[in-house]
Protein backbone atom coordinates (compact mmCIF):
# COMPACT_ATOMS: atom_id res chain seq x y z
CA UNK A 1 0.00 0.00 0.00
CA UNK A 2 0.86 3.66 -0.59
CA UNK A 3 1.31 5.46 1.82
CA UNK A 4 0.33 10.08 2.38
CA UNK A 5 3.85 10.20 3.08
CA UNK A 6 5.49 9.05 -0.19
CA UNK A 7 3.16 10.85 -1.50
CA UNK A 8 4.25 13.87 0.59
CA UNK A 9 7.88 12.98 -0.89
CA UNK A 10 7.39 12.51 -4.17
CA UNK A 11 5.98 15.55 -4.74
CA UNK A 12 8.59 17.22 -2.36
CA UNK A 13 10.90 15.69 -5.12
CA UNK A 14 8.86 16.82 -7.79
CA UNK A 15 8.56 20.12 -6.32
CA UNK A 16 4.62 20.08 -6.56
CA UNK A 17 2.65 21.03 -3.54
CA UNK A 18 -1.01 19.69 -2.90
CA UNK A 19 -3.84 20.49 -0.21
CA UNK A 20 -4.08 17.34 2.15
CA UNK A 21 -7.64 16.28 0.53
CA UNK A 22 -5.38 16.01 -2.99
CA UNK A 23 -2.96 13.71 -1.04
CA UNK A 24 -5.57 11.54 0.48
CA UNK A 25 -6.99 11.27 -2.97
CA UNK A 26 -3.84 10.11 -5.06
CA UNK A 27 -3.10 7.40 -2.36
CA UNK A 28 -6.58 5.95 -3.00
CA UNK A 29 -5.78 6.24 -6.60
CA UNK A 30 -2.38 5.36 -7.09
CA UNK A 31 -3.62 2.07 -4.53
CA UNK A 32 -5.94 1.05 -7.49
CA UNK A 33 -3.23 1.25 -9.81
CA UNK A 34 -0.74 -0.61 -8.16
CA UNK A 35 -3.63 -2.95 -7.35
CA UNK A 36 -4.33 -3.56 -11.02
CA UNK A 37 -0.67 -4.33 -11.99
CA UNK A 38 -0.60 -6.93 -10.23
CA UNK A 39 -3.68 -8.13 -10.82
CA UNK A 40 -1.68 -8.31 -14.27
CA UNK A 41 1.62 -9.44 -13.68
CA UNK A 42 -0.66 -12.32 -12.19
CA UNK A 43 -1.93 -13.20 -15.34
CA UNK A 44 -0.39 -16.63 -16.94
CA UNK A 45 0.87 -15.03 -20.22
CA UNK A 46 2.92 -18.31 -21.60
CA UNK A 47 2.41 -18.91 -25.07
CA UNK A 48 1.40 -15.32 -25.61
CA UNK A 49 3.42 -13.34 -28.54
CA UNK A 50 4.31 -9.81 -27.10
CA UNK A 51 2.52 -7.07 -28.72
CA UNK A 52 4.51 -3.99 -29.64
CA UNK A 53 1.84 -1.91 -31.95
CA UNK A 54 -1.66 -2.52 -32.01
CA UNK A 55 -2.02 -1.84 -35.39
CA UNK A 56 -1.25 -3.98 -38.42
CA UNK A 57 0.55 -1.10 -40.26
CA UNK A 58 3.53 -0.77 -42.33
CA UNK A 59 6.36 1.44 -41.80
CA UNK A 60 5.40 4.67 -43.47
CA UNK A 61 9.02 6.30 -43.37
CA UNK A 62 10.60 7.43 -47.15
CA UNK A 63 13.85 6.70 -47.72
CA UNK A 64 16.32 9.16 -46.77
CA UNK A 65 17.79 10.34 -50.27
CA UNK A 66 18.34 14.32 -50.38
CA UNK A 67 17.15 16.19 -53.12
CA UNK A 68 18.61 19.41 -53.67
CA UNK A 69 15.69 21.33 -55.60
CA UNK A 70 17.46 25.11 -55.43
CA UNK A 71 21.11 25.95 -56.26
CA UNK A 72 22.90 27.84 -53.48
CA UNK A 73 22.42 31.61 -55.44
CA UNK A 74 18.87 30.87 -55.67
CA UNK A 75 18.60 29.85 -51.86
CA UNK A 76 20.80 33.12 -51.20
CA UNK A 77 18.51 35.31 -53.45
CA UNK A 78 16.21 35.48 -50.19
CA UNK A 79 18.81 36.08 -47.37
CA UNK A 80 19.10 40.00 -46.22
CA UNK A 81 22.65 39.61 -45.83
CA UNK A 82 25.43 37.93 -47.71
CA UNK A 83 29.29 37.80 -46.83
CA UNK A 84 31.81 35.30 -48.50
CA UNK A 85 28.81 33.18 -50.00
CA UNK A 86 27.62 32.48 -46.38
CA UNK A 87 24.77 33.60 -44.25
CA UNK A 88 25.73 36.76 -42.42
CA UNK A 89 23.58 37.12 -39.10
CA UNK A 90 23.93 39.48 -36.63
CA UNK A 91 26.44 38.67 -33.39
CA UNK A 92 24.52 37.75 -30.47
CA UNK A 93 27.83 37.65 -27.80
CA UNK A 94 29.42 40.72 -27.06
CA UNK A 95 33.35 40.03 -27.20
CA UNK A 96 33.93 42.29 -23.88
CA UNK A 97 31.46 39.91 -21.90
CA UNK A 98 33.50 36.77 -22.60
CA UNK A 99 36.46 38.54 -20.46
Amino acid sequence: MISKDEILHVATLANLKFQDDEVDSFVSQLDKIVGMESNLSSVDTTGVEPTYNMADTNSVFREDIGIHTQTREQMLENVPEVEDNLIKVPTIVDKEDAE
